[in-house]
């Protein structure tokens, strides 16, 4: 979870994106680290099979500091989404603060998402971690192929659960910047909750939110439906 350094004024927070293979989860962070730009030094690391797909993780890590002096460290981290990669999935999931599911829209891909969305709930209790205790939003990806399902499907869908819900073409861009300042915003506002932030370092969800935005440059882009379906992808 959250670490807190208080006498070096750090708080570090870890941000997992997770989803079925070739769901769009490397994509997500591919298109984040192109719009930061020069608003980050931070380097992209990525480890690949041949056939391109995630072995072991990505990792972004981002940071910046506060007016009043607090260092934020955002660790955003990836998943590998094949059957075989259980265990460096439930690794990688160790201590995450808040976990962006990223969906396949395709219809063909209803089974993937569900079965993944399992181990997801599956990992995080084996990790310790309460599926209400850690920030969860869905991003409903390749909003851009045929055969997927129409947004007042994925609206039915998502009026059944609680999570916030975005919609996604991460290769165009679309949708990535509102899935990430929707899960920044989410899990800020759980932590402070849980560990009076603003009371202990006088940083509030305004102030933290300013200066995730101001990383991300030109802002977000519209798709974020209101809420979340508990199974995404499944029949409505």
């Amino acid at each position: 979870m959250v670490f807190i350094d208080i006498k070096h004024r750090e708080v570090t927070l870890k941000l997992v994106y997770y989803g079925p293979a070739l769901s769009g989860k490397t994509t997500n962070l591919q298109q984040l680290h192109r719009l930061m730009g020069q608003q980050t030094a931070s380097e992209l690391l990525t480890l690949n099979t041949r056939d391109d797909r995630t072995l072991f993780f990505d990792l972004l890590p981002l940071r910046f500091s506060t007016r009043g002096g607090l260092d934020i460290k955002l660790k955003l981290f990836t998943v590998p989404g094949q059957v075989m990669h259980a265990a460096t999935r439930r690794i990688v999931l160790q201590g995450a603060d808040g976990v962006a599911f990223i969906a396949d829209s395709q219809v063909s891909q209803t089974r993937n998402n569900n079965e993944s969305f399992a181990d997801l709930r599956r990992n995080l209790s084996e990790n310790g971690i309460g599926v209400d205790d850690v920030a969860l939003v869905i991003q409903f990806n390749k909003r851009d192929l045929e055969g997927i399902r129409s947004d007042d499907e994925v609206r039915t869908i998502a009026s059944k659960g609680k999570e916030p819900v975005y919609k996604g073409t991460a290769i165009e861009g679309r949708g990535v910047a509102d899935t990430f300042l929707g899960l920044a915003d989410l899990t800020w506002s759980k932590l402070e909750s849980r560990y009076a932030l603003k009371e202990k370092f006088g940083v509030d969800r305004s102030d933290f939110m300013a200066h995730v935005r101001a990383m991300l440059g030109a802002g977000s882009q519209a798709g974020v439906l209101p809420v979340a379906p508990r199974e995404p992808g499944g029949t409505a």
